[in-house]
């Protein structure tokens, strides 16, 4: 398989090639359609005026004044009336003509060959040096007639310009190479860098330098793969620490059950002990149903696999079926409910809204000392706010920066005596976050915490009109 850098090369040098020969032709299709025709009508002046110096000016014979003439650069074919040719300066490479061409030219007719023979596709047709390749004129010396052929010597006038001018095509096509090689090795070089980065990054390791200083694409690559490199990494270390965390959960109820269960085997314990131990494997047994009910919850709210099924309820009518439910633990504290919970409808997924608010209430009762209060109001607008204040023993603030994270516990504690599991406020933004919603905690330490939800009434503002109606 190539590498990136060889095809990146191989890329260039067809590159070149490709305009090299576009250029060529495009080089080609201007001479064909503007040159040719332009170089044709050159030649056949410079050949008109050398016959007329000749026969008004020249005192010299034809055959040297041709002579002279040829010194010039040019090539000159000249024949008479019987047939005879003369030639001066460099022969012509094939001299084959038409004798049909030469009579016309006798006759004082002129000869086009450069545009009326076809000497190739190419510009490369110029440099031809044939016969056929020229200008034929009529001339009459000395009381004959003649027919003059005439043809510019290229080789001789442009043969140091072809010789310099095929150096500086190879020198440019070698520079380009060799510029090519090196400049395409400057920018594979961070591409491969990147590509063993992607490897060791399979491998797991995360301490990778990438150079992101670059202000170009390649550098705004080597940054954002900095920060996908930086979010895997914070993402494994989550994992991690969520295994642990549901490890020792899992692990700590199941030590207590083990336990009490063999001290109740074992039969040395009397029917009090028995019954304290069997409530307490009953209650471990809960505590390990709940925290499995509630990993299912966060792993379907987190794929949000269809798990929201909004319908229209009274949202008031809910939060206080939550507060019956939980009037055991609030009365036995003796807290004050404080209620501003007028008629509201909202369109939500119903049970998971129940939990939002039986999560809430419940660490409010938990953390509210005997005799406080809690405060719950609902307001209605472009959305629905619902506030929860209690005089709880607040929270500081750095406990409020890690309040929503999984497994999370204010006192650190992972005992067995710690109540909940520390996912109770993870699934409850993982809730709103699904419904739209958000949720804001204010928190003293000794003054108590405000937690405020907002949610979307998730009605139709002009259906909501009709059925009031």
């Amino acid at each position: 398989m190539r590498s990136l850098y060889v095809r990146v090369v191989l890329t260039f040098v067809a590159i070149v090639l490709i305009s090299g020969t576009l250029g060529f032709l495009l080089a080609n299709e201007y001479y064909q359609r503007n040159l040719r025709a332009y170089n044709e009508q050159k030649i056949m002046s410079i050949g008109q005026q050398m016959i007329d110096l000749y026969q008004h000016k020249s005192t010299l014979d034809l055959s040297a004044f041709m002579a002279h003439v040829a010194n010039l650069n040019f090539q000159l074919h000249l024949v008479d009336e019987n047939g005879a040719v003369s030639q001066f300066g460099a022969p012509f490479r094939d001299q084959q003509i038409e004798p049909a061409i030469v009579q016309k030219v006798l006759a004082g007719e002129t000869y086009r060959g450069i545009t009326e023979e076809q000497h190739g596709l190419f510009v490369t047709g110029f440099f031809e040096n044939t016969l056929k390749n020229s200008i034929g004129l009529p001339l009459k010396a000395e009381g004959k007639k003649y027919a003059l052929f005439v043809r510019p010597n290229i080789e001789q006038q442009f043969g140091e310009v072809h010789i310099m001018f095929a150096l500086l095509l190879a020198a440019m096509f070698v520079l380009s190479l060799i510029l090519i090689l090196i400049f395409t090795r400057y920018l594979v070089k961070p591409i491969e860098k990147l590509s063993r980065a992607t490897k060791k990054l399979a491998e797991g390791q995360y301490n990778i330098h990438l150079d992101i200083a670059r202000r170009d694409e390649i550098g705004d690559l080597a940054m954002h793969f900095a920060r996908m490199t930086e979010s895997l990494k914070q993402l494994d270390e989550m994992r991690q620490e969520f295994v642990s965390n549901v490890s020792h959960e899992i692990q700590s109820p199941l030590t207590s059950i083990q336990g009490f269960s063999q001290a109740i085997r074992s039969g040395g314990v009397t029917n009090e002990q028995r019954e304290t131990y069997l409530t307490i494997i009953e209650e471990e047994s809960r505590r390990l149903s709940s925290l499995g009910k509630q990993l299912l919850t966060l792993a379907s709210l987190d794929k949000e696999t269809g798990l929201y099924e909004p319908t229209r309820f009274r949202l008031d009518e809910q939060i206080r079926q939550v507060l019956l439910v939980l009037q055991h633990q609030w009365q036995q504290k003796k807290l004050t409910m404080e209620l501003t919970l007028p008629e509201t409808f909202i369109v939500g997924d119903k049970q998971l809204l129940n939990q939002v608010w039986m999560n809430l209430l419940a660490n409010s009762i938990k953390f509210t000392p005997t005799a406080g209060s809690i405060y719950i109001a609902i307001q209605k607008d472009t959305r629905i706010v619902v506030t929860i204040r209690d005089t709880g023993i607040g929270m500081s603030e750095e406990e409020q920066e890690h309040v929503f994270e999984r497994f999370y516990k204010g006192d650190k504690s992972r005992n067995r005596e710690a109540t909940g599991s520390g996912l109770g406020l993870s699934i409850v933004q993982k809730i709103l976050q699904v419904a739209k919603g958000s949720i804001h905690i204010q928190s003293r330490i000794g003054e108590g915490t405000t937690v405020t939800v907002s949610l979307p009434t998730g009605e139709n503002p002009t259906a909501r009109t009709l059925n009031e109606s």
